[in-house]
């Protein structure tokens, strides 16, 4: 009989890929696989764990809550590996000295934590100023030296200006709705349909430019019925049952603060994905801190 630690790492990195992409097929692709190799991975996993680690759909999978609390202890893993065998401990461990690194809201809330952790534990004495800054504060800094590198959603970045960048992930978009709402029993969702219904804009690291951005593109509006900075709060308006939303899969959490759940469904357009990256100045006199910040953010995969 297999026990639950008869789990290997192959296993890890194709179920992984499919939380990730949200489509056995894309995933194959993205590691390079067939699409059984997938299916038979997480078959696997499904049955030494005793739970379904994801929904089946129409047009992909997403996971379950099981499965979410599955997929952060399996990145953290794979995470930890990757950084094992890249890093070099011997030198980065008498590494001294600091980086000043602006980062907008919500990179410092949804990603930038995990990374940080796996950063000091292979630069221990390496220390992180972090300063959250809106983009235009960002680009000025890095443009006259301030700090040293920007963690940002590079879709959002001035074209005009002369940064560099480095995509770091990029996180699909979609549509979140309450338990029970009549959206989910459609086996395909579009912006058409979602315009039929209020709709909750989250405002934080300008989310009402970049969503109607898309929304004009498909000549729709949506029926606008609350506008919040706050991420926790557009979670919970939409468990309520206040409206529904559209953001990427980095911020989603199945469940709101008061413990209501919030479903998640994709939708047929080609909405573009939330983008974020590593920025600097060009020609950049980095620090040995900031090098060293710099080429381990640089080595994460591209999610």
């Amino acid at each position: 009989m297999a026990h639950r630690t008869d789990i290997s790492m192959r296993q890890l990195r194709y179920f992984v890929a499919a939380a990730e992409h949200n489509q056995f097929s894309v995933a194959a692709t993205a590691v390079h696989v067939s699409q059984s190799a997938i299916t038979t991975a997480v078959s696997q996993l499904e049955h030494r764990l005793g739970v379904r680690l994801f929904e089946r759909l129409p047009h992909g999978v997403k996971l379950t809550a099981e499965g979410h609390q599955f997929y952060h202890h399996a990145r953290h893993i794979l995470d930890t590996l990757n950084d094992a065998v890249s890093q070099p401990l011997f030198h980065s461990h008498g590494l001294t000295g600091s980086v000043r690194v602006g980062a907008s809201y919500t990179v410092l809330g949804y990603y930038l934590p995990n990374l940080l952790a796996r950063f000091k534990r292979s630069y221990p004495s390496v220390e992180v100023d972090l300063v959250e800054m809106d983009r235009v504060s960002l680009e000025a800094g890095m443009l006259d030296g301030s700090i040293e590198l920007g963690l940002t959603l590079i879709s959002n970045l001035d074209p005009a200006l002369p940064l560099e960048r480095r995509l770091l992930m990029r996180s699909p978009r979609q549509l979140w709705l309450p338990s029970g709402h009549s959206l989910l029993g459609m086996r395909s969702l579009s912006l058409a349909d979602v315009a039929q219904h209020p709709y909750i804009l989250a405002t934080v690291d300008e989310g009402e430019a970049s969503t109607l951005r898309y929304w004009n593109a498909a000549g729709l509006t949506p029926r606008v019925v609350f506008r919040t900075s706050s991420i926790e709060s557009v979670r919970g308006l939409v468990a309520h049952g206040f409206g529904v939303t559209i953001l990427s899969d980095m911020v989603y959490r199945p469940w709101s603060l008061e413990g209501r759940k919030v479903e998640a469904r994709p939708l047929s357009e080609g909405i573009p994905p939330l983008e974020l990256g590593l920025v600097w100045a060009p020609g950049a006199d980095f620090s040995p801190a900031a090098t060293a910040f710099k080429q381990f953010l640089s080595t994460a995969p591209v999610i």
